[in-house]
């Protein structure tokens, strides 16, 4: 499976979009109360949302888990599910309980600010006995949210496209040799059958997908 980080794309190209290069975290203490950013990528809303509730798992005992993502709402582009720039690009934010504009909005403000785009970010606070105020609250989220991202690092990528390819065993090494000459994304398992999760660039999915059909006289199964 190659390396995400090296996933990316010249700025010349016309459907480039920056974004966090993995998972980062942060964590600092500001008068008493602790506060934990943590930032991830995300291609759809559910992949953002499935983030936001990993860490309020993870920290359920936490005053406040404040979550903010910018994610593409519904899955398009090319013949399958996307995480590509012609998606309608979802922004949401919570306060989470803290007061009224003091939390979510700085945390989505600075993905916006960043110009990131399928990121989700969550600050998690443990209160520690002191008001911060309004202000005080929104530089903490702010920072946590940008320390996080320093964490994790950006890059900038292209849309991409995701899709299953099955095959019989037989044909499974002329099929990871297409996909790993294509320099492409994927996981495979080797099961009764054969199946590969691939993530392509939309630009060249359907040509692998072509390639994948011809090398198995059609045998291969290719689900979106």
């Amino acid at each position: 499976m190659t390396d995400p980080s090296e996933d990316t794309a010249g700025s010349d190209h016309p459907d480039a979009f920056r974004t966090v290069a993995g998972p980062g975290e942060a964590a600092f203490e500001i008068r008493g109360s602790e506060f934990v950013g943590y930032v991830g990528p995300a291609n759809t809303v559910a992949e953002a949302e499935a983030f936001v509730e990993q860490i309020r798992d993870r920290h359920a005992d936490a005053t406040h888990n404040v979550p903010a993502y910018r994610a593409p709402a519904v899955e398009t582009g090319g013949s399958g599910p996307s995480d590509g720039s012609a998606a309608m690009l979802r922004e949401y934010q919570s306060d989470d309980g803290e007061p009224s504009g003091s939390a979510g909005d700085p945390a989505l403000n600075v993905l916006v600010q960043q110009e990131l785009r399928n990121v989700v970010a969550v600050v998690t606070r443990y209160y520690g006995g002191t008001n911060l105020g309004v202000g005080g609250l929104a530089r903490a989220y702010s920072r946590a949210v940008k320390d996080a991202i320093d964490d994790a690092g950006v890059v900038e990528t292209v849309p991409h496209e995701r899709f299953a390819v099955t095959v019989e065993y037989d044909d499974s090494g002329n099929v990871r040799d297409l996909i790993e000459s294509a320099d492409v994304e994927f996981d495979a398992d080797y099961d009764a059958d054969v199946s590969f999760e691939i993530r392509a660039p939309i630009e060249q999915a359907a040509a692998l997908r072509d390639r994948i059909r011809s090398a198995t006289s059609g045998r291969a199964r290719i689900d979106y």
